[in-house]
């Protein structure tokens, strides 16, 4: 079994990358000549993924007629959040409701993705259909971010990830899900962290640990270090 379709989350307004976003999406900000969205699609087709949704809110036209100039070799729709932006989980949501898949990968495009991660998403993919679970993210630890400002988020123990412990593991914008998680959810602004803290509660959050350095395009400061890496 592989995962068919990817989400890409695209809507949000990258307040802290001002003045830059003032006029162009966070996700069409190029590092290393590239747009941190095309980086993102690429690494998806390069893990044979077909399909790809993307949700828009913010300078969405933009977003549209990047796509329909790239002419990617990838089936992509688009799906804006509406009158008001979604957040992560309300636009995860409204994305599920538009395909008939069951499992879904959903990734940030805020993150520099190269393609050492192809090897670790495989490996965590497999992971979730063997052991038949309904999410799991990409994490890794915090000494591995360039952004040195990130706090731990998680402790990791055989895959399961808890918020006790030394919580030395931070989420780098990766994860997989099964619609039924999120299914009975109503389509408003709501974060998708909403979801994990009731994955949380049972004891049901997975983790897969990446070794990559991780770099995360957090702030117009880490953004201009980034650009003179």
């Amino acid at each position: 079994m592989k995962i068919n379709t990817a989400l890409i989350l695209c809507a949000g307004l990258g307040k802290r990358l001002n003045p830059l976003t003032l006029t162009t999406p966070k996700p069409l900000l190029k590092l290393n000549n590239i747009t941190m969205l095309e980086n993102c699609i690429n690494m998806v087709i390069k893990l044979g993924i077909k399909k790809i949704s993307l949700n828009t809110f913010y300078l969405s036209d933009q977003i549209f007629e990047f796509i329909k100039k790239k002419n990617f070799m990838a089936d992509i729709q688009i799906i804006n959040d509406g009158k008001f932006i979604l957040d992560t989980g309300g636009g995860v949501l409204n994305m599920i409701n538009n395909s008939e898949e069951n499992d879904f990968l959903i990734l940030n495009p805020d993150t520099l993705w190269s393609k050492e991660y192809i090897n670790e998403i495989d490996k965590m993919q497999n992971l979730y259909f063997s052991k038949k679970i309904k999410n799991i993210l990409l994490i890794t630890n915090k000494a591995l971010s360039y952004d040195k400002n990130f706090e731990g988020d998680f402790s990791l123990v055989d895959n399961l990830l808890k918020k006790d412990g030394n919580k030395d593991f931070i989420y780098i914008g990766c994860q997989i899900l099964n619609r039924e998680l999120i299914e009975n959810y109503e389509i408003k602004n709501f974060s998708i962290t909403k979801v994990w803290d009731q994955l949380l509660s049972k004891n049901e959050l997975y983790g897969f640990e990446s070794s990559n350095k991780f770099f995360h395009l957090t702030n117009l400061e880490i953004f201009k270090k980034l650009k003179d890496l």
